[in-house]
C-alpha cells in the first residue's frame, strides 16, 4: 500500500503512449506519470490514437496513477519574435487538448525567457496578452490547468527563483487555472542553495509566500550534476549528485508538499531500473514526514 503522496516519473512514450508509458509505471511501481505528447524538440503536432489515449486513461485510473503532460521544450511565451509566441500557444493548445483526452492533471511548460535586454521590460506583457486568453480557454473546456516551471535562469528568463513566480503569476491576474511545477535541479541552479539543512524548508516557504497557498501543483525532483547558482540544468539520480538526499527528506516533510505530486527526471541509462531506484527513495522519505 503506497502513501497519499503520488510518486512516479517521466515515462517514454515511443511505440504507442498506452503501451510505453504504463510498462514503465508496471516497471517502476509509479504511481503519477508524466509524459510527451508531441517532439520536445519540434513544433509539429499529431493527433493522438484515440485507442491509446482510452488505453492510458484506463491504465492509469485502474492502477491510481496520476498522469501530467510535458509541453514542448521550445515553448517561450515571451520571446521577442512573434512567430515563436504564435507557435507556443498553437503547442499549449495541443497539448492542453491531448491532456484533456488521456486524463491528465496539468500540462508543464517552462517560464520561457524575454531573449534580450530590449524586450525585458515588455515580456510579461506579452504573456498576459497571450497566455490569460489561453488559461479562460482551458478553463471554460474543462482543459487541465496549465503549471509553469521556473527554469534554471541564465538568458533573461521570465522566472528561474521562486520569487519570481509573483510576477509572473500577477501577469494573468493570479488566474486560477495556472499552478506551479517547482523543480529542484532548476531552483538550485538559479541560487537556491537546497543543500545546506534548511534550505530546501526555506525555497519553499518563499515559493509559498511568492504564490499564495495552492498553487504548487506539481514537484519535480531531480539531483544536479552542477553546483549552486551555475545556471545548468544537468540532472542527476537522487543522492548522487550536488543536492544530496537529505534534502529530498526536508521537501517531503514540507507543509507545502504534503500530498503534491512527485516525478523524478534524472538520468535513464536503463530506465525503468535508474527511475525505480529514485522513485523508491522518494516514496521512502514521503512516508516517514
Amino acid at each position: 500500500m503506497h502513501g497519499s503522496t503520488p510518486v512516479g516519473g517521466h515515462a517514454p512514450a515511443a511505440g504507442g503512449l498506452a503501451k510505453a508509458s504504463l510498462r514503465y509505471v508496471e516497471q517502476t511501481d509509479a504511481t503519477a506519470v508524466q509524459v510527451y505528447v508531441s517532439n520536445p524538440r519540434g513544433w509539429a503536432v499529431t493527433d493522438g490514437d484515440p485507442a491509446q489515449d482510452a488505453a492510458f486513461r484506463t491504465g492509469c485510473h485502474d492502477r491510481g496513477v496520476t498522469a501530467y503532460i510535458h509541453a514542448a521544450l521550445l515553448v517561450n511565451l515571451g520571446s521577442p519574435t512573434e512567430a515563436t509566441v504564435e507557435r507556443s500557444i498553437a503547442s499549449l493548445e495541443h497539448a492542453l487538448r491531448r491532456g484533456k483526452a488521456i486524463g491528465a492533471q496539468g500540462v508543464v511548460f517552462h517560464a520561457g525567457s524575454a531573449v534580450d535586454a530590449a524586450h525585458a521590460e515588455k515580456a510579461l506583457d506579452v504573456v498576459r496578452d497571450v497566455l490569460r486568453p489561453l488559461l479562460d480557454r482551458a478553463a471554460g473546456e474543462g482543459w487541465p490547468p496549465l503549471l509553469v516551471e521556473p527554469s534554471a535562469g541564465g538568458g533573461r528568463s521570465l522566472a528561474s527563483r521562486v520569487e519570481h513566480l509573483e510576477a509572473y503569476l500577477a501577469a494573468v491576474d493570479d488566474h486560477p487555472h495556472l499552478g506551479v511545477c517547482f523543480d529542484t535541479c532548476h531552483a538550485w541552479a538559479a541560487g537556491h542553495d537546497l543543500a545546506t539543512p534548511g534550505g530546501m524548508a526555506a525555497t519553499l516557504d518563499a515559493l509559498l509566500k511568492a504564490t499564495g497557498p495552492g498553487r504548487l501543483r506539481l514537484i519535480h525532483a531531480n539531483d544536479s550534476k552542477d553546483p549552486c547558482g551555475s545556471t545548468r540544468d544537468r540532472h542527476e539520480s537522487l543522492g548522487k549528485g550536488t543536492i544530496g538526499a537529505a534534502a529530498f527528506a526536508e521537501l517531503a516533510r514540507h507543509p507545502a508538499a504534503a500530498g503534491v505530486p512527485l516525478i523524478v527526471e534524472t538520468p535513464s541509462g536503463e530506465l525503468s531500473a535508474d527511475h525505480a531506484a529514485d522513485i523508491a527513495l522518494l516514496r521512502s522519505v514521503s512516508a516517514s514526514r
